[in-house]
């Protein structure tokens, strides 16, 4: 069964956008509200629509996800994320460019959104209890490493 909106078995991989949001040495993450992805936590963000710049799609799905302006930083890494189904055929595939963003306001709170089951700032160190994805955490460690490194 193919989504209404394309993303499922697409005709070419869908750009994609993830927010890596600091705050010390905690991250802030999402329960997935929808596939892909449903249930689980990941990093905030998800599909750039046309006409619309990356920056922009991240500010606007940060914003769906958590009820938070963010401001956009740097580039963390870029990669490839391919769900396979049963017969083999990518079900899923989105190129993600992942950002180091911070709250625009520190004041505000962060809140369940409509594209999101839950919203959570989780320790780094507890990542792996979240069931975080491997190449998220690494994002995640990058981000961290290097925003540290400039403070």
């Amino acid at each position: 069964m193919v989504m209404a909106d394309g993303r499922r078995h697409p005709e070419r991989p869908i750009v994609a956008v993830g927010a890596v949001i600091l705050d010390g040495d905690r991250v802030l993450l999402v329960k997935r509200g929808q596939e892909p992805l449903k249930g689980e936590w990941s990093l905030p963000g998800g599909a750039v629509e046309i006409g619309e710049t990356l920056q922009a799609a991240l500010v606007r799905e940060v914003r769906e996800e958590t009820c938070l302006d963010i401001e956009v930083g740097p580039v963390v890494e870029v990669l490839d994320s391919i769900r396979r189904d049963a017969d083999g055929r990518a079900e899923y595939h989105y190129i993600i460019i992942d950002y180091r963003c911070r709250v625009s306001d520190k004041g505000a709170a962060a809140a369940c959104g409509s594209d999101a089951a839950d919203v959570r700032w989780v320790p780094v160190p507890d990542l792996a209890s979240y069931r975080v994805t491997n190449p998220a955490i690494a994002v995640i460690r990058k981000a961290l490493a290097s925003s540290h490194s400039r403070t």
